[in-house]
């Protein structure tokens, strides 16, 4: 779940008073909480992500030291 605020009630309050019916105000929210949530990424999915970069970068470091080491070693 994100922890992004969206207070959906006063989202629904606001079509509301924009000329929505209660139903199309509240269906409103709804879908749009449900976007919010399965879209926006949390900390926890950028600490994921963060980690898995630095450890394919890591991987390509030292692929690219174990390759010019090879050409320095057969030169």
């Amino acid at each position: 779940m994100s922890s992004l605020v969206f207070n959906s009630l006063e989202y629904a309050r606001r079509l509301e008073a924009a000329g929505f019916t209660r139903q199309q105000a509240e269906t409103q929210a709804n879908i749009l909480a449900e976007v919010i949530d399965e879209r926006v990424a949390t900390k926890q999915d950028l600490r994921e992500l963060e980690l898995r970069l630095v450890v394919r970068f890591g991987a390509m470091l030292a692929a690219g030291v174990g390759l010019l080491s090879a050409l320095i070693a057969f030169k």
